[in-house]
């Protein structure tokens, strides 16, 4: 009897899609900054182009870091939160012939909107580009490898994800969508350290530096904890102190002070890193990774109601 699932859920499998919100909420919330708070025309057609084009690199940057890996020898033990390459649903083959497929169509969707947005997103798409290509390459290239691939996530999936959709929306840079996206961008940050974590002895073995296998596991635990529990951190500091102390700087709407409410997901998701060696379920910190981006989800989705609320709050007082 065949186990394996159709060959569309093979796929989807294989992109990893519990993943891809860290990849979307960027450009919808640096699109909802553009029209919100910018003030800019809302451009839906333009704005769909840009999620699907951020999906597509996402979705690509994971099956060419999944054929890397296997072929490293990391990552052949199945978890929940696997790809189909090391389920077997996909040959290493099929899945690198894929991505490169996905990088075109995404590299041609880029082209699309710097036609009509303008040469600066041209510049963003090359840099996000360049980070989802080399991300997992050959080991002396690899960021993910030589201990850059926290940043790397940082950048494709927060910073350059937000500024890029502002700039689709605007046609103009500004330094906002960068600094008010930190906070979600440490949560993508967070998933990955969770992944590395949990995979810090099979690195070692491999030879594959990460931040996580260069801290150790009492460290990556302290890091760990700065990731979650910082951006709450940083949304206290980007509404209050421009606010009360700095005036001349823009501050952060009080509205985003709403994802407090993610608070305790966080505290879930450190008790479960502190009971790492003893878990209550065996799975738990196996799945870490997963869980930490329903966080990252989550938090996001408050950011975005937060601009919601804002601005209804700003029209319902006029």
């Amino acid at each position: 009897m065949n186990q394996h699932p159709p060959v569309f859920k093979k796929w989807l499998i294989s992109i990893r899609p519990f993943a891809l919100p860290a990849s979307t909420m960027p450009v919808i919330f640096g699109t909802l900054l553009a029209v919100v708070y910018g003030g800019y025309t809302f451009r839906p057609g333009l704005f769909l182009l840009a999620l699907a084009g951020m999906v597509i690199l996402h979705s690509a940057a994971n099956l060419l870091s999944d054929v890397h890996d296997f072929n490293k020898g990391l990552d052949r033990e199945p978890t929940p939160v696997s790809g189909g390459v090391v389920r077997g649903y996909i040959t290493t083959r099929q899945a690198k012939r894929a991505s490169i497929l996905l990088f075109i169509a995404g590299a041609i969707t880029g082209f699309i909107l710097t036609w009509f947005s303008g040469i600066w997103l041209l510049v963003i798409g090359i840099g996000g580009l360049f980070v989802g290509v080399f991300y997992t390459t050959e080991k002396r290239m690899a960021l993910k490898y030589n201990g850059l691939g926290d940043f790397a996530v940082f950048l494709n999936f927060g910073i350059l994800g937000s500024l890029g959709s502002w700039y689709v929306q605007a046609q103009t840079l500004s330094w906002i969508p960068v600094v008010w996206t930190i906070p979600m961008a440490t949560l993508v940050i967070a998933i990955l350290h969770a992944n590395n974590w949990r995979d810090i002895q099979s690195d070692k073995k491999g030879e594959i530096r990460t931040v996580a296998s260069s801290l150790g596991d009492r460290k990556s635990m302290l890091y760990y904890g700065f990731l979650i529990f910082g951006p709450f951190i940083m949304v206290l500091i980007f509404t209050l102190i421009p606010k009360f102390l700095l005036p001349h700087l823009p501050a952060m709407p009080l509205t985003f002070l709403i994802t407090l409410l993610a608070l305790p997901v966080a505290i879930k998701l450190w008790k479960i890193a502190r009971r790492r060696h003893n878990p209550v379920h065996p799975m738990e910190f196996i799945i870490l990774d997963g869980a930490t981006s329903r966080l990252n989800l989550q938090f996001g989705i408050l950011c975005t109601l937060a601009l919601l609320l804002n601005l209804f709050l700003h029209g319902f007082i006029q």
